[in-house]
């Protein structure tokens, strides 16, 4: 597996925030969002091919029980499913921060932290050649497999927003899901890589939970620590 880095934290984001996690971060993904706070991960992947038995040993070094599979995009890791069935004999509560646009064709999974990409994710002309904003359009929602990924799993459904006309675009996104979804398990998460960036959002996010019964997401990595690999 390419994996682009391997560190022990605090989940900053969603219903585990706070808990003591082990990342693994996998490198490489099918989309290219433009406010992307892990390009080195996405946009121009790096890191290094491990083997699944060494990724477990450095996974098992660290005083956890969650492991947090984020990436990029873990689902079109090679050799994902063994991992994170390896984990699971472990007794490893596995979390997958995933967009939603693969299928999860059985894989072991104790929350699907699901982040459908909006409009606002596409880049713009000029900022990334004009073959990969059409790829990023036609493959930002997969309605099938999100459907898929909320019938079989326990989840969360979190969504980067920075405006006020955003919540009709994830109120249809929600709507095409083939499930009832009840409206705590919809997360609103404020864009930005920065703390000013983040707080600046946070009356935003406020009144916009407030009146739909959503659920503010904090993102307290990044309060913590800033935009740091690592961390």
């Amino acid at each position: 597996m390419k994996i682009s880095e391997i560190f022990f934290s605090i989940q900053g984001e969603g219903e585990l925030t706070g808990v003591p996690s082990v990342f693994v971060r996998t490198s490489g993904c099918n989309l290219r969002c433009r406010w992307c706070d892990t390009k080195y991960a996405s946009w121009k992947p790096e890191g290094e091919n491990i083997t699944v038995d060494e990724l477990l040993d450095k996974v098992c070094s660290y005083p956890a029980r969650h492991v947090v599979i984020s990436g990029g995009e873990p689902m079109i890791a090679k050799g994902i499913k063994e991992f994170a069935s390896r984990l699971n004999e472990l007794g490893k509560h596995i979390t997958i921060e995933t967009a939603g646009t693969v299928s999860p064709q059985g894989i072991k999974c104790d929350l699907a932290s699901l982040s459908p990409k909006l409009a606002d994710s596409t880049p713009e002309e000029g900022e990334i050649s004009e073959e990969w904003i059409e790829r990023h359009e036609s493959k930002r929602l997969n309605y099938e497999a999100l459907s898929e990924w909320v019938e079989s799993y326990n989840f969360q459904l979190k969504f980067v927003i920075s405006k006020e006309e955003e919540i009709k675009e994830i109120q249809d996104v929600v709507g095409q899901i083939k499930s009832d979804i009840l409206p705590e398990k919809i997360l609103l998460m404020p864009e930005g890589t920065d703390p000013e960036s983040i707080r600046s959002r946070y009356n935003l996010l406020i009144d916009l939970c407030k009146e739909n019964g959503y659920r503010m997401c904090n993102r307290l990595h990044i309060d913590l620590f800033g935009n740091t690999p690592g961390t």
